[in-house]
């Protein structure tokens, strides 16, 4: 048996003296053949009775588990591949020998088909064509998954979660989720990664290889999925259209994502709280909130981050960066979803919808927001009073009744402001800008939810209804106090006499008597007032 392995091993240094690669082939063959009657006998030289089909080497089983095994030892693999790799170490041949050279480019292979495969890629030949739209493919493997993108074939299961999948590779990566395993790891940094393709684009990070490049402007980038997000910025291209809103995406993986918000199916778990997700990224990015992790550090400012987007969004706070820019009025955005947020104002599209009462929103945020109007369910709950609420703003907003100020401060008048939007809405009083602007009387605005709500004062709508009286409202701030008439509700008391306002503007205007601030400023004479009222008065003396 051990001349049979000598002659098996012999296979590779002749390779590059043959003539032909059919003598090879012949060789091979013959070898082959030789070396499994050899294998199938015992130690008394019996027969074992197994019949193989000349291109086998390999003892399939029909076991569901491990369907192949080696003669020899007894070993069972669950690829053809992994047990054509073991029997090697019978054989004589290393493991890591690598017989197979190329003349192109010098690269070695340990198996004749890998070689050949690779070949294609110097002689550019792609024998596989795809019927249904001409693609065509170097390698079987891929075309095959291409097609079932035509067909919907999904043949390979995960039998924790019944997930179909088109490919046996994606079943394996897929199957990683559950069981967590992360077999690749980086030598650089210790990061260990799912599947092989996302530790190749990690790499890039420590080398700084940008292979794929965009023809238009010629910005490089690390994989190509990124490089395809940024041509939106040139072409807006977004070929996968979600049935349900008409949602436009650049990728379907992103498609069906998106799906997930209208399907309510959230298929991954945290394995620490339970909590569910839509997308594998979002868990993972989750379990860092109980880990601690924040692997993303900017070097300009060692601010860390746990989500790679929001790291990249705010390395754009250092270097300026607004690469979305939108193509009606030219305003430019550092983040795709304020860029998308922003087109609507443009086009007044309402793509998510309300299944209980039909009501449409610009934001699939406030369409959650609006659904807990339905349930009832308030998850932000106040630590200081307990009072619980169905928004983060209201909840933030609710706080400063507790607090009495806000992060974020005006630099001209020192007004400070629980979100950071609120305060680019306020500085557009001293600025004068109003972007935004009323299509039927022109009327412009200093924030796009101003001119919405000024829009129904044209259709007559109103929204907002009473349970208890059935007056409807057209402003929610309306509405809002008008509830605390029938609840009797204040919950805006003031420190310094204590008396108590159901709506937050009548507690500002009471907090100017106390402050004696005056921040209304009549732009004739100068003249400054606590009240907008006030003002509206003395400007009609200006004009007579």
């Amino acid at each position: 048996m051990r001349e049979t392995f000598k002659n098996l091993a012999s296979i590779g240094k002749k390779w590059e003296d043959q003539n032909t690669e059919d003598q090879y082939k012949n060789q091979e063959r013959n070898l082959r053949s030789h070396m499994i009657e050899r294998l199938c006998e015992s130690k008394e030289g019996d027969q074992c009775g197994e019949t193989f089909s000349p291109n086998l080497t390999l003892a399939k089983q029909t076991t569901e588990v491990k369907p192949y095994e080696c003669s020899v030892c007894g070993k069972a693999f669950m690829r053809r591949s992994s047990l054509t790799r073991h029997v090697r170490s019978h054989t004589g041949l290393k493991l890591d020998e690598k017989p197979y050279k190329c003349k192109e480019c010098g690269k070695a292979f340990s198996y004749l088909k890998s070689f050949q495969r690779h070949e294609k890629s110097h002689t550019g030949e792609k024998p596989y064509r795809c019927k249904q739209c001409g693609k065509t493919f170097i390698y079987h493997q891929p075309f095959q998954t291409h097609v079932r993108t035509h067909t919907g074939e999904k043949p390979y299961q995960c039998k924790q979660c019944g997930k179909a999948l088109s490919c046996p590779s994606s079943l394996r990566i897929h199957e990683r989720i559950h069981t967590g395993e992360k077999p690749y790891e980086c030598k650089k940094c210790g990061k260990a990664f799912s599947c092989p393709s996302s530790i190749r684009i990690h790499e890039r990070t420590h080398t700084g290889e940008k292979p794929y490049e965009c023809k238009e402007c010629g910005k490089a980038f690390i994989s190509h999925t990124s490089v395809q997000t940024h041509m939106i910025t040139h072409n807006g291209d977004r070929p996968y259209k979600c049935k349900e809103c008409g949602k436009a995406f650049i990728f379907p993986s992103f498609l069906r994502v998106h799906e997930r918000i209208h399907t309510g199916e959230k298929p991954y778990k945290c394995k620490q709280c339970g909590k569910a997700f839509r997308c594998s990224t979002s868990v993972q990015i989750h379990e860092r909130t109980h880990t601690g992790e924040k692997p993303y550090k900017c070097k300009e400012c060692g601010k860390c981050f746990s989500a790679r987007p929001a790291f990249r969004v705010h390395l754009r706070v250092h270097t300026g960066e607004k690469p979305y820019q939108c193509k009606e009025c030219g305003k430019a955005f550092s983040r795709t979803s304020y860029f998308r947020i922003h087109e609507r104002t443009h086009t007044g599209e309402k793509p998510y919808e309300c299944k209980k009462c039909g009501k449409t929103f610009n934001y699939p945020l406030d369409l959650q927001i609006h659904e807990r109007n339905h349930t009832g369910e308030k998850p932000y709950e106040c630590k200081e009073c307990t009072k619980a609420f169905i928004s983060l703003e209201n909840f933030r907003r609710h706080m400063i009744t507790h607090t009495g100020d806000g992060p974020y401060k005006c630099m001209e008048c020192g007004k400070a402001f629980i979100f950071p939007s609120a305060l680019r809405t306020h500085e557009r009083t001293h600025t004068g800008e109003k972007p935004y602007e009323c299509k039927q009387c022109g009327k412009a605005f200093s924030c796009s939810g101003y001119v919405q709500i000024h829009e129904r004062t044209h259709t007559g709508e109103k929204p907002y209804e009473c349970k208890e009286c059935g007056k409807a409202f057209i402003y929610p701030t309306s509405f809002q106090g008008h509830i605390r008439m029938h609840t009797g509700e204040k919950p805006y008391k003031c420190k310094e006499c204590g008396k108590a306002f159901s709506l937050h503007s009548s507690f500002q205007r009471h907090e100017r008597i106390h402050s004696g601030e005056k921040p209304l400023e009549c732009k004739q004479c100068g003249k400054a007032f606590s009240l907008s009222t006030s003002l509206k008065k003395h400007a009609r003396m200006h004009i007579g």
